[in-house]
């Protein structure tokens, strides 16, 4: 007798058998498939939906400057975002979603210049 890996039920039948019924077969196969091909998007996405979220909470006004270190304290990862836009005088502002943010170095301080995304980006 051997032990079914999905369900952990007893079962009999050829040696090489190793789940009692299809089902159980097709559900161990999809879980573990889930896991590992679901695990890279889940992280990008909820670090997506976190910076958005992060921006929001210090952008109320639609423009505003915030020092990096603030940013990255609240758990802001600048590798994630979902577009950039450059403007006439070649800034890249990086954006997640409709709320942007753009990297300035100003009297050596390290700051965000955050905007709202706009008709005119397009």
């Amino acid at each position: 007798m051997r032990r079914c890996p999905s369900c952990g039920k007893e079962f009999t039948g050829r040696v090489d058998k190793k789940f009692c019924s299809p089902y159980c077969k097709t559900s161990f196969h999809y879980i573990q498939n889930k896991e590992k091909a679901n695990n890279l998007y889940v992280t990008i996405d909820k670090a997506l939906k976190q910076n958005r979220r992060i921006l929001k909470a210090y952008n109320r006004a639609g423009k505003a400057t915030v020092r990096k270190a603030v940013l990255l304290a609240d758990g802001f990862n600048p590798k994630y975002f979902t577009h950039y836009w450059k403007n006439d005088k070649g800034q890249v502002y990086l954006f997640c979603y409709e709320y942007g943010f753009l990297a300035l170095n100003e009297n050596g301080a390290e700051k965000y210049v955050l905007v709202q995304h706009q008709p005119y980006m397009n």
